[in-house]
């Protein structure tokens, strides 16, 4: 079973974000397709699979992308794309992220060595919450 390992360090940012999911839901219409592919990867897509839960899974995702923007000061825009954050679930349930081109090189940059994802939502509303731990204390810089 893989797990999440524990993530010791240095809290460097902190992103929440909140999504309105019956607001969100209207994006998600006939014509979503486009709108899908720039705020999703795939694999983010098959994960939320095609259930009445899927608007709240993927506001989930679309809040903790806008959480890790937040978290870093970056905002999205000048090379950073929704799709170079992804939300992965692990067997356990639980959201990791996965960073992708830009973001990634950010997150290098700053020394980011995990992260504390966490999501939640209901019908009506989604949530998350993301925290940036660096563990520079205990490398060369």
């Amino acid at each position: 079973m893989t797990s999440a390992k524990p993530i010791r360090g240095m809290v460097v940012g902190h992103g929440l974000d909140v999504v309105d999911v019956v607001e969100f839901s209207r994006l998600l219409g006939d014509s979503a397709q486009m709108f899908l592919d720039r705020y999703f990867t795939p694999a983010e897509l098959a994960a939320a699979g095609n259930g009445t839960e899927r608007p709240q899974r993927l506001a989930g995702r679309f809040a903790v992308k806008e959480a890790v923007m937040k978290a870093l000061g970056t905002g999205w825009g000048n090379g950073v794309a929704f799709t170079d954050i992804e939300v992965v679930t692990l067997e356990s349930g639980a959201p990791i992220l996965s960073l992708k081109r830009l973001m990634a090189e950010i997150e290098h940059e700053r020394l980011i060595s995990g992260w504390l994802v966490s999501i939640s939502h209901t019908s009506t509303v989604a949530v998350a919450s993301v925290i940036a731990i660096s563990d520079y204390n205990n490398q060369t810089v």
